[in-house]
């Protein structure tokens, strides 16, 4: 049986749904097949595990992350760690007495899930005597697009996202000036942010290339903040310094830029989320916006670390769960690659690549180029190391194609990515496959 032209099991191979669905789970049913490798992809979008089959000769090296395997957190357990804060009081004990209450939450951009501690909050603010009618959570997402409601329910829980107000966050209107950093930033931030008597910053953490991982006063600056703070941190301090970096947190300045901001903003309380493979939370941290997010990177540098394969023939790369910003895990490619090799980056998500990043898009000081002119310049920028680029997606469309350089191959069934890398590799190859490369980070020491 077909449709729109696919075999249906054809298309599946490679975009196998998990166990359940009537494909073979074992490899020796796999018409030629002898090494599967099974990926996360969907994000937020259907969690479904995919199955990569790679020819027989070909020597396969899974890099999973040294936390792939950490144990899942209960809900009693999440909730014993919570009421342990970090250089704070207990947030019911912060909320006592209190009237308004203002909790931010990151987009579908990052892979935090918020829905398993929303409940906890929620329940500490009841005990403080907050009414449900003074508690409003606000999209911290800093220049990326305005959330939906479909999309904040899948960030807080469907229930939570009915039951409680929550609005988007306009970098451009209803901003306040509440100062300026050491480093020359004038700040202004979310007014509605600013006004609550009780400000709670909900955050996950990853690796960030520049501000050493996500999470903490990130959450304010660019979390709540207008598009010329962020500018200022993003542009002008990332250009002057040495100190930035993947990993780098205690002396990276454009992340103390940040926390400088969010002291100004007085954020009351924080919590700090890592998780696994699957999205499930793994720790948790509350507390202190700058102490708590101190206390979750210590542990990410041990929980996200992955060894880097040197020299494969392939690097496969998957953007798991960050595939609306893949560029972050098509970074393994350049780093594992040999010369001459190829890479393959896998974006399997139905939104494919945001196309919406205000700050990215924004040009100051120069005449704005067109979007022939900006195309042109992608589509001849060079591979690393001579290598090819694969891009295996059921949702690319041409926009999104033209954001990569002209050499690149685009397939949207894994069929037609093995096809490609046959034609480019005879006989054995050497391939290292990042499973979520969206998350996962080289092994980098802290900068304590």
């Amino acid at each position: 049986m077909s449709r729109g032209g696919w075999n249906r099991r054809e298309l599946l191979i490679g975009m196998a749904l998990a166990p359940g669905t009537g494909l073979p789970n074992k490899v020796s049913a796999l018409r030629g097949a002898a090494r599967s490798v099974l990926i996360p992809t969907h994000e937020f979008a259907g969690e479904i595990d995919e199955r990569l089959d790679f020819p027989a000769a070909w020597e396969i090296n899974v890099m999973r992350m040294r936390g792939h395997d950490a144990r899942v957190l209960t809900s009693e357990e999440i909730r014993q760690q919570l009421d342990k804060p970090i250089g704070t009081r207990p947030l019911r004990e912060i909320a006592a007495g209190k009237k308004t209450v203002v909790i931010t939450f990151d987009d579908l951009t990052r892979a935090t899930p918020a829905y398993a501690v929303t409940p906890w909050l929620i329940g500490e603010l009841k005990a403080a005597g907050i009414a449900d009618e003074d508690i409003i959570f606000l999209g911290s997402f800093g220049t990326h697009r305005a959330m939906t409601a479909l999309e904040v329910q899948k960030k807080l829980g469907a229930e939570i996202a009915r039951r409680f107000a929550w609005v988007n966050h306009n970098i451009f209107d209803n901003l306040k000036d509440v100062g300026e950093t050491s480093f020359k930033n004038r700040v202004r931030l979310n007014n509605t942010f600013l006004a609550a008597d009780v400000k709670i910053c909900l955050s996950g953490i990853k690796v960030h290339q520049d501000a050493g991982y996500g999470g903490g006063a990130k959450a304010v600056l660019p979390g709540v903040a207008g598009l010329d703070s962020t500018e200022y941190n993003h542009g002008a301090i990332l250009r002057n310094i040495k100190t930035a970096g993947p990993v780098r947190v205690f002396k990276n300045e454009m992340r103390l830029d940040m926390i400088e901001a969010a002291r100004l903003a007085k954020v009351d309380f924080s919590v700090q989320i890592l998780y696994n493979s699957k999205l499930k939370v793994t720790h948790v941290f509350s507390g202190d916006i700058v102490e708590a997010h101190h206390a979750a990177v210590r542990a990410a540098a041990r929980h996200y670390c992955t060894p880097t394969f040197q020299n494969a023939d392939i690097v496969v790369t998957n953007g798991y769960p960050q595939n609306a910003q893949a560029y972050h895990s098509q970074r393994w490619i350049a780093r594992s690659v040999r010369e001459g090799g190829t890479g393959v980056l896998i974006i399997q998500h139905p939104l494919g690549l945001d196309p919406v990043h205000y700050l990215n898009q924004r040009v100051s000081g120069r005449q704005v180029p067109t979007y022939f002119e900006q195309i042109a310049r992608r589509r001849n920028a060079p591979l690393p190391k001579n290598s090819g680029l694969i891009v295996y997606s059921q949702y690319m469309d041409r926009q999104q194609m033209n954001t990569y350089p002209r050499a690149t191959a685009f397939a949207s069934t894994w069929k037609e990515v093995i096809r490609l890398l046959q034609a480019r590799h005879r006989g054995e190859a050497r391939v290292a496959v990042y499973p979520y490369g969206g998350m996962q980070h080289q092994e980098i020491e802290l900068d304590e």
